[in-house]
């Protein structure tokens, strides 16, 4: 899987509106064993909770991209630039920081039975 050229086609697609829109972006670092594992950097427009922006993004990857979609379960690694300001700068200079958070989430609700 060309983890380079799904990432392309999610910020064409639809990062775009989340980036503008809602202060929010979103890349994909991994694919392995069914599970995706996404990196957040969180805005200030963002206003949902850690736990609803996994959700929401781990199901918006998963249904946006064809070659997702037998993925089984989703770790999301958060960066909140909206409640540390001081990450945003790190970023554009190219130093990555810390996680804020980090969340799981399983697409088959019946998974642990």
């Amino acid at each position: 899987m060309n983890i380079e050229k799904i990432n392309r086609k999610h910020f064409v697609e639809t990062d775009m509106f989340y980036r503008v829109g809602y202060g929010l972006t979103s890349k994909m670092l991994s694919f392995d064993s069914g599970t995706m594992h996404l990196e957040v950097v969180i805005g200030k427009k963002w206003k949902k909770s850690y736990s609803a922006t996994a959700l929401e993004l781990a199901h918006c990857w998963k249904s946006t991209h064809p070659e997702l979609s037998h993925a089984v379960a989703c770790k999301v690694y958060i960066i909140d630039a909206k409640t540390y300001n001081y990450k945003k700068h790190l970023i554009h200079v190219g130093i990555k920081p810390g996680y804020d958070a980090k969340k799981g989430v399983l697409f088959n609700k019946n998974m642990l039975n």
